[in-house]
C-alpha cells in the first residue's frame, strides 16, 4: 500500500506536468477540430460512411454519418504530443511513427470505399496484412535499437520467467503485436462510441506500466526503463483525444472513427506496449478487442473450411454484430463489452504485480 502510494506522488511529481498537459492540449484540440472538420468531412464525402449490404438493418440509419474521423485527432495527438515531449528521444517519436504510417494505410483503406460508396472497396486484406508487416518490421528494429545495454538484443520480456531472447523471431512476434493491436482496434470500431471505450483500457494499462517501469521494485515484472519516461506526454495526448473523439463518437456518433483512425490508434498502442516491454499485459488489457477479432477469424474459418455452412458459431461476426442480431441493444452491448475490458484491465494489472 505504502508503494503504491510513493509511485503515485512519484508521478504526480515528475510526470504529471507533461502527461497531464499534452492530455488537455489534444482533447481541446480533438474538440475544435471536430466542430470545424466534421460538417467539412460530411460534405467532402457526400455519401458518407458505406454501409455493409449483408449487414444489419438498424444500420443503414447510420449510411449519412461522415467517416475518417481519425483525421480529427490524429493532427491532435501529434501536435500535443511534439509540444511537450522530449523532441531528442527516439523512444517518443516511434508511437507516433506507428500512427501515422498506420493512419495513412487507413486513409487510402477509407478513401476508397467512400469514393466507391462500397463498404468492401479499399486495400485488400493482403494489401493491408503486408504494407502493415513492412511497417511493423521497421518499427520493430527501431524499438529493439532504443533498448539500454542491460536489455537482451531481440528480447522480450515474459512474466515470473523475466527476458527471452527471440532472435529473428523478435520481428515476427512484433508483427502480431502492433499488426494484431491495429486490426483488433479496427475490428473493435463496429458501435457506436465502442472503440474508443474499449481501447481506454489498454491505454490506462500502459500508463500505469509505464509508471511502473520508470521506478525501481514497484512492479516486479515490469523491465526497468527509466527513458521510456519520454512516452509520458504522448499517452497523454493519446488519452485526450480519445476523449475528445468519443465526445462526437457517443450514440448517435456525429462521425465515425474509420480505419484511418482505427488503424493508426492501434499501431501506436502495439509500438507503445513493445517499448516498455510490457505487450502481454497490454495483450491481457485488450482482451475485449481480441475476443471481438478472434469472433471474425472464427467464423471466416468455418465458412472457409467447414462443409456445411448451416450453423456458424455466431450469427453474424464481428461479436458485437451477433448479439446485436440477437435483439440486444446497441448501447447495452457497447456498456457490457467496456465492463469487461475494465476486468481484462485489472487482470493484467494483477499480472504485473504477481
Amino acid at each position: 500500500m505504502t508503494k503504491g502510494l510513493i509511485m503515485i506522488a512519484d508521478f504526480l511529481g515528475r510526470y504529471s506536468v507533461g502527461f497531464s498537459l499534452a492530455f488537455l492540449a489534444a482533447f481541446a484540440l480533438t474538440i475544435f477540430f471536430g466542430k470545424v472538420f466534421i460538417p467539412k468531412l460530411q460534405n467532402m464525402q457526400r455519401k458518407s460512411q458505406p454501409i455493409r449490404s449483408d449487414g444489419l438493418r438498424a444500420h443503414f440509419v447510420k449510411s449519412g454519418t461522415p467517416t475518417m474521423g481519425g483525421m480529427i485527432f490524429i493532427p491532435a495527438i501529434l501536435i500535443a504530443s511534439i509540444i511537450f515531449m522530449d523532441r531528442s528521444s527516439l523512444i517518443a517519436w516511434i508511437p507516433l511513427m506507428a500512427l501515422v504510417s498506420f493512419g495513412a494505410m487507413g486513409l487510402i483503406d477509407d478513401w476508397g470505399k467512400v469514393t466507391r460508396g462500397n463498404a468492401y472497396a479499399g486495400l485488400s486484406e493482403f494489401q493491408r496484412l503486408v504494407a502493415g508487416g513492412f511497417i511493423a518490421v521497421g518499427l520493430a528494429f527501431l524499438i529493439d535499437w532504443t533498448m539500454p545495454a542491460y536489455i537482451a538484443p531481440l528480447s522480450i520480456n515474459i512474466p515470473i520467467i523475466g527476458a527471452v531472447s527471440l532472435g529473428i523471431l523478435y520481428f515476427v512476434w512484433s508483427y502480431f503485436v502492433i499488426v494484431g493491436t491495429a486490426n483488433a482496434t479496427n475490428i473493435a470500431d463496429g458501435l457506436d462510441g465502442m472503440v474508443s471505450k474499449l481501447y481506454l483500457a489498454p491505454l490506462m494499462v500502459l500508463v500505469i506500466a509505464l509508471v511502473g517501469a520508470t521506478r525501481v521494485g514497484f512492479m516486479p515484472n515490469l523491465v526497468f526503463l527509466p527513458e521510456a519516461a519520454a512516452l509520458f506526454p504522448v499517452l497523454g495526448a493519446t488519452f485526450g483525444a480519445v476523449l475528445g473523439f468519443l465526445w462526437f463518437n457517443a450514440k448517435p456518433a456525429q462521425i465515425f472513427m474509420g480505419d484511418v483512425g482505427s488503424l493508426g490508434l492501434g499501431g501506436l498502442l502495439g509500438s507503445a506496449a513493445l517499448l516498455m516491454k510490457a505487450e502481454i499485459f497490454m495483450g491481457i488489457a485488450a482482451g475485449m478487442m481480441v475476443l471481438i477479432l478472434l469472433s471474425s477469424f472464427i467464423q471466416m474459418a468455418y465458412y472457409r473450411f467447414s462443409t456445411s455452412k448451416a450453423n456458424p458459431p455466431f450469427l453474424i461476426a464481428p461479436l458485437h454484430h451477433h448479439y446485436e442480431k440477437k435483439g440486444m441493444a446497441e448501447t447495452k452491448i457497447v456498456e457490457r463489452f467496456f465492463i469487461i475490458s475494465i476486468i481484462f484491465a485489472g487482470l493484467a494489472i494483477a499480472a504485473m504485480k504477481i
